[in-house]
């Protein structure tokens, strides 16, 4: 069974969005074995951070994401400037995946401030789910949907219309 890694930076803070992961991990499992690993967010004091103190902090989360790799897994980085994929793009890219030997996906949300640039560079995809600005936690929601809508894609089931 393919091994799908979610690594998000931060944690949900609300019941609804709580709920819909819940709900999609549950589904998922009939497809692949789901993980979800939350790190910390560096803390970033001060209101004004500058440049320097971000680039920090996201080397830091970027230490902690490439910690949280599984081994052999396949990076696919989620980021503003990713390539923009339809649904049925995501399921050919998990089946490819899946039939290649190397199945094993860890799919990365970062912080406020986004993806350390070495996490970006060593992703085998980056991933942009819309041209338009989420909340970290959301894109979570909707990236598991994501995932199900493409398991249940190449399963054939009737989930996607």
């Amino acid at each position: 069974m393919q091994k799908i890694t979610l690594i998000c930076v931060g944690k949900l803070g609300q019941e609804f969005l709580q709920k819909g992961c819940a709900e999609y991990a549950k589904r998922l499992s009939s497809f692949c074995d789901l993980r979800i690993i939350e790190l910390q967010e560096e803390l970033i004091r001060e209101k004004a951070a500058g440049e320097a103190l971000i680039a920090r902090a996201l080397e830091k989360e970027g230490e902690k994401i490439f910690a949280a790799v599984p081994k052999g897994a396949a990076l696919v980085a989620l980021c503003i400037e990713g390539k923009q994929i339809s649904s049925e793009e995501l399921a050919d890219f998990l089946r490819e995946r899946a039939g290649s030997g190397h199945a094993d996906l860890a799919f990365v949300i970062g912080s406020s401030h986004g993806l350390a640039p070495a996490v970006k560079q060593r992703a085998q995809l980056r991933l942009s789910m819309s041209r338009m600005t989420f909340p970290h936690q959301l894109a979570r929601l909707m990236l598991l949907e994501q995932i199900y809508r493409a398991a249940s894609i190449n399963a054939g089931t009737r989930y996607h219309k």
